[in-house]
Formats: C-alpha cells, structure tokens, sequence
C-alpha cells in the first residue's frame, strides 16, 4: 500500500564519520519510498549526483575532518543537511554552528527522524512544485534580456540588491527571479513585505516578533519577518517609504544578522538576502535627508533597474498581452492583428500591472459576447487613457515632488518654531493633529530632524 506521507520518493545521503546511524536510519524509513545512500568516501562536489528530492544526514564528527560544511553542501547540491551529534547545542555551541537549523541528537527515536524528514521532503515538494512557481518571466526585447542576464549573473551572490523601477513594472517578479537561482536560499522561503503598508507602531512586532506574553494580547509567540525569511530571502518592497526611525532598526538588523523579539532577551542569529525595491530615486531621497544614506549604501550592494512597459516595446507588450489572456481564459482564440497594433500603439503609465487591467477587461468582452468586439475594446483603450497620455507626464511628476518637499520643509520649520510639540504646531499651521501625524509620516519627518532646510 502506497504511503502518503512522503509527498514524492527521497534520496537520503548518509555521512556517519565516527558514528553508525546509516543502518539505523534506512530502518526507521524502511516503509517508505527512500533509497538510504553511504555517503562517508564521496566527493561533495563531484561525486553526489541525485535527479530526485534529496536530504543529507551528517554527523557532526566529520566537522573535525574539516572536509566541508553545511554552506559548501547546501551550495552543492541544494539539498538541506540534518546534522546528528551526542551533546546538546547548549552544552556545547561548537558543535552546532549557528547556520546549522536542523539537529537530532545521537540517539534519537525513529519518530523524530520520521517527524524532521517528513517535514523536510514537504518543504522540498513546495519549492518543487510547478503549481507554485510563478509564471516565466517574458523578456523579448533588448532591455529586458539585459536585466535579466544582469540578474542572472549576481543571483547567487549573498549580498544586498535594491530594485528601481516604475510602479507597475515587475520589481517583485525580479525579486523573485534572484531568489529563484540562489543556490542555497532558494530552498528557503520568499517573503514579501510591503514597507509602505506598514501601521504606525507596529512595525517592531511585525518586523522583529514578539516573546508570549511580551504584551496584551500576545497569547502565543509570533516569529518577525525577520525571522520568517530565516534560510531564505526578504523582500523589501517600497523600501523609500518607510519611515526614518524605522529605517535606523531594520539597518541595525541587517547589519548584525540578529534579532530580538519583543519581550525577549535572547538573540537569534539570522541567515537570509535582502532584496529591496523601489520607485523613488533613493539617491536623492538621501541628499534631502529623507532616507538614510548608511542604509542605503548596505542595501545598493547591487543595483538592478527594471525598464518600464513604453521602454520595453511593443514585441514586449504584446508578448505579455496574449500571455495575459492565455492565462486568464483557456479557451480564447489569438487575439486579432488589429487588437495587437491597438495594444502596440498604446502607452500604459501603470506598466504591467495596467496591462493586466486591460487584458482582463477585453477577456471579458470576448467571453460574454463570443466576438472580438472592436467598438467595446476601443472604449476600454480610451476609458484607462492609454492612447492619448501627455508627452509632460514626467514634468509633471517632477513639480509635484518640488511642491511636496517645499510642504515638507515648511512642517520642519513650524515644528522647530514649536518646540517640536505636535498640538502647537498643529494649531499654528491650522491643521488637526491627526493630519499633522499623517504629513509628517508621508514626509518621514522624525523627531531627531535638523532645522532649518531651506525651502
């Protein structure tokens, strides 16, 4: 009788050093569909080759050989290691290097194995299965293949990336793309965090986590971002809008590979890449005080910059058009050629994510109507003004940040006139407190702020 337990069969490497678990193991999994492999005598590098889901179980006496580590397993062969040793971690630290996360003590119980294979072979069936992966990432035109060569050349590199683009154009597909061929925190979670969306104290719990009992409420322990992405990759999504004091604790964090949740003492040590992105030019967010250059430079280790949908072409936007459609409704025909010059033709300032609203409205006229129905589409072209957009768009932008850093600089000023005490201030200026928190949140305007910008 097939056993379900297993999400797929396993390939189990053994190196047992000065121990004798290899027997022990291929009996605790003898109902299963494992193949237990003696790995002890093998090249690391050269001679483990496996086309199935695989695990490796070392003994922490082959440390002493000083023949490999986890790192230089994982990096190997994208598999993770379960380590065995006869002592405790807090009897003795040397023996479990703090990236080792996986640990069974040396006589453990079949169940334990049982449990922590179990768990491993799932999560290798979650990063495996076709169902989860996102959809292949179409770059047709000259600038897209260059960003993805680029990607592709520092994606399995451990250091920061910052992402720039428009709104719309992909940054987190990207994102995803890096993690993706990062040999070892591929195997590890992807998470996504919206740093814009962020409420105002409680980025501390989010971020950081919090001990049972660290405040009302917390009936359990919560594990932090932070510590979520653990193994894997944080993916800092609008990273320019999050809040100068806040900027100062995520940099410590990321500079120390630590965390400490809220009501707790204890650190814990921390392995994963950062990815951030962003639609704000950082560099000038830095030179008006508005973003933390320290932070900046620790997260623009490498840089990576999407183009937006117009720079892209049309062989893009119609490329992503029909995938689009593809996607949404199994059964649509191709679209007709003049649908495809209309999409060609047509500047979408929302990007990808415009185009998808359009994809998904004209699906929809084809599915109700049966027909390509060229008066109704050429009405939802012109409803979301993607023909006829203003060659000043990005002028336009541009005065809008001038006025917007003028109003920041006339809060600053009215704060500094006011002691810094929010009610005054408020009154001076004839707004309610609670809008004068909302502005000096939009303009990450901190307590610690110099006076006297000038306008």
């Amino acid at each position: 009788m097939e056993n379900k337990l297993f999400p797929e069969s396993l390939d189990i490497y053994v190196w047992e050093g000065k121990s004798d678990i290899a027997d022990r193991i291929a009996h605790c999994l003898s109902s299963f569909d494992v193949q237990v492999i003696r790995a002890d005598g093998m090249s690391v590098t050269r001679d483990i080759v496996s086309l199935r889901p695989s695990i490796a179980v070392m003994s922490v006496s082959v440390i002493d050989r000083g023949e490999f580590s986890a790192e230089d397993w994982q990096k190997a062969h994208c598999m993770p290691v379960i380590w065995v040793a006869e002592v405790g971690r807090t009897a003795n630290p040397r023996v479990y290097p703090t990236e080792y996360s996986h640990i069974l003590m040396r006589d453990f119980t079949c169940a334990e194995l049982r449990m922590l294979v179990f768990r491993l072979a799932a999560e290798l069936h979650a990063n495996n299965a076709p169902e989860h992966k996102p959809q292949p990432l179409i770059a047709q035109s000259e600038c897209m293949q260059a960003l993805v060569a680029e990607a592709e050349a520092f994606a399995d590199c451990e250091s920061s990336v910052l992402i720039m683009g428009e709104t719309g154009v992909g940054k987190e597909r990207i994102a995803q793309l890096l993690h993706q061929r990062h040999g070892r925190y591929r195997l590890g979670p992807f998470v996504a965090v919206n740093c814009g969306a962020i409420p105002d104290g409680l980025f501390e719990s989010l971020f950081f986590g919090h001990a049972k009992g660290a405040f009302t409420g917390a009936l359990l322990a919560h594990k932090g971002y932070f510590e979520q992405a653990d193994g894997g990759t944080l993916f800092l999504d609008e990273i320019g809008d999050l809040p100068l004091y806040q900027q100062v604790k995520l940099l410590r964090v990321l500079e120390q590979s630590t965390v400490t949740r809220l009501g707790s003492q204890a650190e814990i040590k921390l392995d994963f890449r950062v990815v951030a992105a962003t639609n704000r030019n950082l560099r000038e967010q830095v030179q008006q005080d508005m973003f933390r250059a320290d932070l900046y430079y620790r997260l623009a280790v490498i840089e990576l910059r999407v183009p937006n949908l117009q720079e892209r072409g049309s062989i893009d936007k119609i490329a992503i058009f029909s995938a689009l459609l593809g996607q949404t409704y199994d059964e649509i025909p191709a679209p007709p050629d003049w649908l495809l010059d209309l999409v060609a033709n047509s500047r979408f300032a929302g990007n990808v994510r415009e185009l998808r609203n359009v994809a998904e409205r004209v699906g929809i006229i084809y599915r109700q109507l049966g027909v390509w129905d060229k008066v109704r589409i050429d009405r939802v072209f012109t409803m979301l003004g993607s023909l006829e957009r203003a060659d000043d768009t990005n002028d336009l932008l541009v005065v809008r940040k001038k006025g917007e850093l003028a109003e920041r600089n006339r809060i600053i000023a009215a704060l500094d006139a006011n002691g810094w005490r929010r009610q005054d201030t408020a009154h001076a200026i004839g707004i309610s407190r609670k809008v004068l928190w909302e502005k000096m949140r939009k303009f990450q305007i901190a307590d610690t702020e110099a006076v006297g910008e000038a306008d």
